[in-house]
């Protein structure tokens, strides 16, 4: 039988509504890295339980760092926001340019290794 990690029910608006962890190692708290043939998914959990993603080509470095600094801009630029409201989709033009930003520097940098 085969074993069953993560359960994830997703509203038909994209929300997630349900989400539970069934890992039978103890101490896992989700997912960190999942590899396909043609993709890499990359996931950082914040304390808050807030998760991020980024789908990437297959074998891509460095997106925990990438991951982290798209934390560090969401902190600044939408928790910091005093018209965001906790769980309702972002809309900052401020957040949109800066991980625009961030995302071509890191992929910038990638192509210069």
């Amino acid at each position: 039988m085969a074993a069953i990690y993560s359960l994830y029910i997703i509203s038909k608006s994209g929300g997630l509504i349900y989400y539970n962890q069934l890992s039978p190692v103890s101490g896992c708290f989700g997912i960190e890295l999942l590899q396909a043939d043609t993709f890499d998914l990359n996931c950082f959990q914040s304390l808050t339980g807030t998760k991020f993603f980024v789908v990437s080509e297959p074998g891509t470095q460095h997106m925990e760092g990438l991951l982290k600094h798209i934390y560090e801009l969401y902190t600044d630029y939408v928790l910091k926001n005093p018209f965001y409201e906790m769980e309702m989709p972002i809309r900052c033009e401020l957040c949109d340019i800066n991980l625009t930003q961030a995302v071509q520097k890191d992929r910038v940098a990638l192509l210069a290794r």
